[in-house]
């Protein structure tokens, strides 16, 4: 598809068509959008409790109040839904809203409909709910224990899933190896915090038993069908529509999904069009969080630093609820588990366990921040438990250059590549040797200085069917194989010749319609001002998939490729109708500057818009075949299979790969971590915007700060949330996070149709364990975990000093 780049548009860094609306305050969000007169609007009850059974709930006074037109409670929606899907083989319900017992703090109780919010947020006081407290769980290790309180007696304990896998022969590397590294870690629970919260209008049509709901869902659209099949309806009546506009996701809007179905049962239950806007505190208590996840991780490693083999050992809390897609979040990453090296042998235990919190679900890195902080800290361990250098112990077992595409040990395919070489541009043009001289300086001054190092591979476009590996092989079979990631894009002229383009990837903020218009303008040879594209999803109107929305970095190398693909298709129907019109052959047409014309006499010439008019206006002039000026591609990438009886999966379809390494000091009378130069160097296959991809590893980076420093959802023992406001969840702003040094390789991808791959996630897999590994350094410490805040790290500095005392 090199055609589809012929003119450069792609890879210049144009301006953004989506900024103009977006900085002079006219952007369309959730919120903005006109509503139906006699919409109402709903408050949601929630529980103070983290586990408590449900006496009883009297909504009479609420039901009388004034303004109010309908209150639902666990009673009602069971009986007009059905209970969420589970990705997982285990007996569990899954409802939007309390029915027996609640199990987690917010988790909803009750929902009043009224007139105005003001209404239906005082008749939620009126709402009397007796709770028989039970006893709560929030740390992971205490839900493997049976004695335990069960949060769904169904299940009989508080483990929803346990698999074991084995690739290679770990067993022997580790018999007779003459060293074991292991490490342990506990990954806090955080989120990406958008600016914008969740929000939902639906209308119900009691004649066609149908549903018609606006919301600011991301995808994937593989929950359209999660949703209708728990509203009771087929797919054909329940129409989910997005907004032209969000404001910011990060995976968090996947979490709303719940939140749709509830409140299409409220608009049925009230007999009107009901919208809901989360305030920021039920955002931070009850929306969703990453999974906090407990490792153990073993390597078998020769006197050299080559690890010979892995043991993985993961815990994964998902909160009080198996919501879909989860335990997606543990399996994202299973083709990945050897992150950039070669490593043939690995055992993998996972475990997935419910606790007392909120339930979890998408989060920028998804699962790839809990494997990389493991996999890179076990490396510098390496390192200085063998006395190494700890960039020799990552070259050492690195993937090698000429071995793309590479096939893990746990079935991944890694696209390209030249790992050695990308870290060669980052050590020379981030100027390591001058960083580890300011280093020396500063420790013979005393000060506590360090640097640290990690290699990732950033997985991008996710193959539907990595979830399907938290079930055993019998099981895949007997529901069917799961896979592929389908996307999806639709190019059209009109009358007047003027082209339109339609993508279901629901951006939040990226530029998905500027860099659109650029593809399609180097494919017909006009202007991205000649394009109109709409991003947004109507799924009565539009063409999408299951794969569909604004997840796994899919845009650049799915997305894109598709409207490459269906460009290239229009341009193939033009160029018939050109070489007809202008009396040439097929071959000679070339597209240019707005028009159409025959390469050997440049004169004999059209405009394009002309051309394409032509179809509307002279079908009867227009070859066979050519006359409908409407392309829709489907694209899927072969590479992405079901996982096979081995368990082996290819649990992506890109990998790109980046080479961090950071200085940092701290001081050693208040325990502050001060970044003083932080480099990151990203081999992203082809870049096609370099300023959008510049805005993706920044806002990655500034994510990933907060990640390392500042955040965590903490929970009481009681199961009470320590952090529901931005007094307690402390997020960094702009000047705590110091602006990266970026460098770039380009080996684009052979997979993706324009050889891209993802950027949007990768620093908040690596950035958070480059840092922890440059705060052991300046310490001497084995074991770290995050966040890396003043007090915690004030107490290892005491405890150094106690031993050097």
């Amino acid at each position: 598809m090199n055609a589809a780049t012929a003119t450069g548009w792609v890879g210049k860094s144009i301006a953004r068509v989506e900024d103009a609306a977006l900085v002079t305050g006219r952007g369309r969000y959730i919120d903005d959008l006109g509503v139906r007169r006699g919409t109402l609007d709903a408050a949601i009850l929630r529980s103070p409790h983290a586990h408590a059974m449900i006496r009883s709930i009297d909504v009479t006074a609420a039901r009388s109040a004034p303004g109010v037109a309908a209150v639902l409670t666990g009673a009602e929606v069971m009986g007009l839904s059905a209970s969420l899907v589970v990705a997982v083989k285990a007996p569990v319900q899954c409802w939007p809203i309390a029915v027996d017992r609640v199990r987690y703090v917010g988790e909803p109780v009750a929902v009043v409909v009224a007139t105005d919010r003001y209404h239906a947020e005082d008749a939620l006081e009126l709402i009397a709910v007796d709770y028989e407290p039970l006893s709560a769980i929030v740390d992971p290790r205490a839900a493997l224990d049976p004695p335990q309180q069960v949060l769904h007696e169904a299940l009989g304990s508080n483990v929803a899933n346990d698999r074991s896998f084995r690739y290679g022969d770990p067993e022997r590397a580790f018999a007779e190896a003459p060293h074991k590294v292991s490490v342990e870690i506990a990954y806090p629970r955080n989120s990406c915090t958008p600016i914008e919260t969740y929000g939902v209008i639906a209308e119900y049509d009691p004649g066609e038993d149908a549903y018609d709901v606006t919301a600011n869902f991301m995808g994937p659209f593989s929950m359209h069908a999660v949703m209708a099949r728990a509203l009771k309806v087929p797919g054909n009546r329940f129409r989910l529509r997005t907004p032209p506009d969000s404001g910011g996701s990060f995976g968090v809007k996947q979490g709303v999904f719940p939140y749709i179905v509830l409140m299409a049962l409220a608009a049925r239950v009230a007999g009107a069009p009901v919208k809901w806007i989360e305030d920021r505190l039920e955002h931070l208590t009850a929306s969703v969080s990453a999974t906090n996840r407990v490792t153990r991780l073993d390597a078998a490693v020769d006197g050299d630093g080559r690890v010979l083999a892995l043991a993985w050992d993961q815990i994964e809390d998902v909160g009080a609820h198996i919501r879909a897609p989860e335990p997606a979040t543990l399996y994202r990453m299973h083709g990945n588990l050897t992150g950039a090296y070669d490593i043939r042998h690995v055992s993998v235990r996972n475990r997935v366990v419910l606790t007392n919190k909120t339930p979890t679900g998408l989060n920028r890195g998804f699962g790839g921040p809990q494997v990389y902080y493991a996999l890179e800290r076990l490396m510098q361990r390496i390192a200085v438990d063998l006395g190494l250098d700890p960039i020799d112990v990552i070259r050492r077992n690195l993937v090698p250059g000429g071995a793309f595409p590479y096939r893990t040990a746990t079935g991944g395919l890694l696209d390209s590549g030249d790992y050695a070489a990308t870290i060669e541009v980052a050590l020379q043009g981030g100027a390591l040797a001058e960083l580890q001289m300011r280093r020396d300086q500063a420790r013979n001054q005393g000060r506590l200085y360090g640097i640290g190092y990690c290699a990732v591979v950033e997985p991008s476009v996710s193959n539907m069917g990595y979830i399907t590996t938290a079930l055993t092989a019998e099981d895949r079979r007997r529901a069917g194989p799961k896979d592929g990631a389908q996307a999806t894009a639709t190019i059209a002229c009109d009358p007047s010749g003027a082209v339109s383009v339609q993508i279901a990837s629901v951006p939040q903020g990226q530029g998905h319609r500027t860099v659109a218009a650029q593809i399609v303008a180097d494919v017909l040879g006009l202007t991205p001002r000649d394009i109109s594209v709409i991003a947004d999803v109507d799924t009565a109107r539009d063409g999408w998939s299951i794969a569909s929305g604004n997840y796994s970095s899919r845009f650049a190398p799915a997305v894109c490729g598709a409207i490459g693909l269906a460009a290239t298709q229009m341009k193939d129907k033009l160029t018939r109708c050109a070489a007809a019109q202008l009396n040439v052959p097929a071959d000679e047409i070339e597209f240019s500057g707005g028009r159409v014309r025959a390469r050997s006499n440049p004169d004999n010439t059209i405009s394009f818009s002309r051309l394409a008019a032509a179809a509307h206006w002279s079908p009867g002039i227009i070859p066979d075949g050519a006359q409908a000026l409407r392309e829709t591609v489907f694209w899927t990438p072969p590479q992405l299979t079901a996982p096979t009886d081995a368990d082996e999966i290819n649990s992506s379809l890109c990998h790109g790969f980046i080479f961090d390494f950071c200085g940092i000091e701290i001081d050693p009378a208040t325990g502050a971590l001060r970044i003083d130069k932080y480099v990151t160097t990203h081999d992203c296959g082809r870049v096609l915007h370099p300023a959008m991809v510049a805005g993706q590893i920044t806002g990655g980076f500034a994510h990933a700060v907060g990640a390392a420093i500042y955040e965590e959802f903490v929970y009481a023992p009681d199961g009470a949330i320590l952090s529901a406001s931005f007094a307690d969840y402390l997020v960094p702003t702009a000047s705590e996070v110091p602006e990266p040094v970026m460098l770039h390789v380009e080996t684009p991808s052979p997979f993706t149709p324009l050889g891209a791959k993802g950027v949007g996630e990768g620093n908040c897999m690596s950035t958070p364990v480059c840092l922890a590994n440059a705060v052991a350094d300046a310490l001497g410490v084995a074991a770290i975990d995050l966040p890396l805040k003043p007090g915690k790290l004030l107490q290892l500095v005491r405890q150094r000093d106690a031993k050097h005392a």
